[in-house]
């Protein structure tokens, strides 16, 4: 009779010993994840319930999966530029198809066990495209908080903002706006300046609630949320839509989508893992976690995900154990969606901008350029460069750039030799040479030793080097060769310890 008779609630407890902390825990993520959603969704040009779909997913599909624990998943700020020029080029169908691809590539990779390969991209060429999409982020988002229309590239967003502002003095309803995007970024600002039992309600949940509050009750002319239906905007690609394949353009997309949405959500797991003691990241069980939501999202022609620093944070912070609290805040996406989505068409754009302009920011690396540019400049470069180049040309080129110098950096510094000359006024002329001889260094190694005297012995020892190349030691030759043709004693040479080629 006892054990008929035991309580159902401690039998649950047993079941699932964390089931409070997670229920709480969701609860915040989806506070959090609820106007993010909406505002990466409007500012990549498409239906509001397109990121409300990508963060469901997010949170049931990829939630469930092994790999990161806490991490939590969708629609990111990070990926939101390439996605607003990839409709704009090839339209809203085109969309699930490109994330379809991504997705399903992501699934490869992780089979194959590529997921710790992104933990070898350079951070520089990371930071770096996090730094160029905060750029245009920023500048995208200026015009759409004054109710503006944005030019289609990064560099045409940043030049036309001086155009822009002259336009927004002098338009009442474009300054009303720019108010309001104005106060959500002070909102976001200060929120994290007031007491911990404020700050309890996520900063974002409550700039837009107070800029809803502010729009209704004066009555304030500005746009708001476009509302279609969560059934409406899910169109799954079509026969037409997978004819684009056959696109080089849509193809080079499609790798800039897996390699960009792989190494941020790669990136993240490795700063989950340093705030939470529990279970660490199996990268390639990850990396196939985010390959099957992002298959689901291009199925039904949602926006491509990845996992969410701001997001992750928030659920380690609100005291989550377990898996369980990003697949209930998913959960809670869902309710939302299907039984309040006249709530959206409340929302002014010009809050969501605000929102997006706060999170551009904080992906630009400020307060660490300076020390980067003074304990490695070549890292601090790549960065840079990597930045400057999204913006002036576009996402995939702009990475592809960083990485390129990443490798020459690399090289160069693979390639370091170093030339010792001995000459003690009589006798042969001794030069040393050490370290690893590369078409690097060709010019530098060509330039020393055509400078010894042409009148004089040359001894050359090659046997500090720990690599020779076939050019160097070609190049090489063809100088002794030369030097010895002067009339002097032929050039001895000391060949490397190692048979180096």
């Amino acid at each position: 009779m006892n054990a008929i008779s035991e309580n159902p609630r401690s039998e649950n407890s047993r079941k699932f010993p964390h089931l409070r902390q997670d229920f709480t825990a969701s609860l915040v993520v989806f506070l959090v994840a609820l106007p993010l959603c909406v505002g990466v969704a409007v500012a990549s040009g498409v239906p509001a319930e397109l990121g409300l779909v990508t963060g469901i997913v997010g949170g049931i599909v990829t939630g469930l999966l092994p790999g990161s624990s806490l991490q939590v998943s969708g629609p990111a700020a990070g990926l939101t530029v390439l996605v607003f020029g990839a409709v704009t080029e090839y339209g809203l169908p085109a969309l699930g198809v490109i994330v379809l691809a991504a997705g399903l590539i992501q699934l490869a990779m992780g089979a194959l066990k590529l997921g710790g390969w992104f933990r070898a991209i350079s951070l520089s060429v990371v930071e770096g495209m996090l730094a160029g999409i905060g750029l245009v982020l920023i500048a995208g988002q200026l015009y759409s908080a004054a109710g503006l229309e944005a030019p289609a590239s990064g560099i045409d967003k940043i030049t036309g903002l001086p155009g822009a502002a002259a336009d927004a003095l002098g338009s009442t309803e474009a300054l009303t706006s720019l108010a309001l995007g104005a106060g959500t970024v002070a909102v976001l600002v200060l929120w994290r300046r007031l007491p911990k039992r404020v700050q309890a309600v996520p900063g974002a949940l409550a700039a837009v609630g107070l800029a809803t509050a502010v729009t209704a009750v004066f009555g304030l002319s500005v746009a708001t949320v476009e509302v279609n239906g969560l059934l409406d905007v899910i169109q799954p690609p079509g026969a037409d839509a997978f004819g684009e394949l056959a696109s080089v353009g849509i193809l080079g997309t499609i790798v800039a989508f897996t390699l960009i949405a792989s190494a941020e959500s790669l990136f993240s797991a490795a700063a989950v893992d340093r705030l939470h003691n529990g279970p660490r990241t199996e990268y390639n069980k990850e990396l196939m976690a985010q390959g099957a939501g992002n298959t689901v999202c291009g199925l039904l022609g949602a926006l491509p995900m990845t996992a969410v620093i701001v997001r992750s944070s928030a659920n380690v912070s609100a005291g989550a154990r377990t898996k369980a609290s990003r697949v209930m805040h998913g959960v809670w996406l869902l309710l939302f969606a299907a039984l309040l989505p006249s709530v959206l068409a409340l929302i002014p754009l010009p809050a969501l901008a605000g929102i997006l302009v706060h999170a551009g920011w904080k992906l630009i690396p400020f307060r660490g350029i300076v020390p980067l540019w003074r304990g490695h400049r070549g890292e601090a470069l790549i960065l840079v460069v990597t930045a400057v180049s999204i913006v002036a040309v576009n996402m995939f080129e702009g990475v592809l750039i960083g990485l390129a110098l990443s490798v020459v950096k690399t090289a160069w510094e693979a390639s370091h030799l170093k030339l010792e000359v001995v000459d003690k006024g009589a006798g042969p002329v001794q030069a040393h040479l050490s370290g690893n001889a590369t078409f690097l260094r060709l010019p530098k190694i060509l330039e020393s030793l055509e400078a010894l005297p042409q009148d004089r012995p040359v001894e050359l020892d090659l046997s500090g080097l720990h690599h020779l190349d076939h050019a160097c030691r070609t190049a090489l030759e063809n100088w002794a060769e030369r030097h010895s043709a002067t009339g002097t004693d032929p050039v001895k040479v000391t060949e490397p310890a190692t048979a180096a080629v």
